[in-house]
């Protein structure tokens, strides 16, 4: 895990190295996309409709998603529309303009790239879910690995207790880490671990819990149920708790990262985002369809298996990446 090796980096290295792997990580989107874009105005001083029209099946192609490559092939057709005439040349500013644009209309605003919680919320309670195989248990590992570097106290609570390797997983995080873990093994109430990982930051004076989630019940309703029951023996402890509802997506799995959108998000309602995998895909493009689509702020997003490539999101440190060349 390199645990030792994130515990005695200092804080100019790391971001060094995050903006290092967010390049890497963003590559395979990058060569894919700009080579397509590359070969659709080969030849073309102007952006027409034969344009538009390729541009507007690269971004599908780059799982931006049907409905928000629409509305930024309709932005930049109003754009040209305007000014009579745009060259191919001036293509790359504007569509980073654009997505640029759509990521701060849904929330994903700037941040400073730390790992902070808001003043005067103590124990600060995120409820993590999403389905099995996403990265959830390693993701949650790395947040508290970023935390405890960050100088909070924090608490993590075992709640997918449905799956063999869950607690187990988040148990060995635990010890890697230096934070406790309240588990009651498998096939155990993951309410009551959520209300003992809550109950014991409080009394302990943690900074952050953590708690996790089963990754899948055997019906949406049962899902809905189960989150909707953990959220209300949390509130016993703390009446605002959880305070974030993070789902974390596979970003490599492109449109199906879509599809669990749409299931968590009617399940219960989900605040922030996590994006995992996106190093070794083309299909980084999920990021920005899935912040338009849902109106949900992508707070995290993973490039590499390193600790430190768990990345707070920043969308002008994305876009710049992702339009470098």
């Amino acid at each position: 895990m390199g645990l030792f090796d994130f515990f005695s980096k200092k804080k100019e290295q790391i971001q060094q190295e995050q903006a290092e792997s967010l390049d890497k990580g963003l590559e395979k989107t990058k060569d894919g996309f700009f080579s397509k874009l590359s070969r659709a105005i080969v030849g073309k001083s102007k952006v027409d409709e034969e344009v538009l029209d390729e541009l507007e099946e690269i971004l599908i192609s780059s799982d931006v998603g049907v409905e928000t490559t629409v509305k930024i092939i309709r932005r930049i057709e109003d754009r040209v529309a305007r000014d009579k005439f745009m060259s191919t040349s001036e293509l790359d500013s504007i569509l980073r303009e654009e997505i640029a644009v759509l990521l701060s209309e849904n929330k994903s605003a700037d941040v400073s790239g730390d790992f902070e919680t808001p003043l005067g919320v103590k124990p600060y309670v995120i409820m993590v879910v999403g389905v099995n195989g996403v990265g959830k248990t390693t993701t949650i590992g790395k947040l508290a690995a970023q935390y405890h570097k960050a100088g909070k106290k924090v608490v993590l609570g075992a709640g997918d207790t449905f799956r063999a390797a869950a607690v187990d997983q988040l148990k060995l995080w635990g010890e890697r880490v230096g934070v406790p873990v309240i588990d009651h093994g498998m096939n155990t109430d993951p309410a009551s671990v959520a209300y003992d990982a809550v109950k014991q930051g409080t009394e302990t004076g943690a900074d952050v819990v953590i708690v996790d989630t089963a990754g899948r019940l055997h019906t949406k309703v049962n899902l809905m149920n189960e989150l909707a029951k953990i959220k209300r023996v949390m509130q016993k402890f703390s009446a605002e708790a959880p305070h974030e509802v993070l789902l974390v997506l596979d970003g490599s799995t492109g449109q199906n990262a879509f599809i669990q959108a749409q299931e968590f998000t009617k399940a219960t309602e989900v605040t922030a985002l996590a994006i995992t995998k996106l190093d070794g895909t083309a299909k980084g493009g999920v990021v920005i369809g899935i912040s338009d689509q849902f109106r949900i702020p992508v707070k995290y997003i993973g490039v590499g298996e390193r600790i430190e490539d768990l990345q707070v999101f920043s969308k002008q440190t994305f876009v710049e990446s992702l339009f470098k060349k």
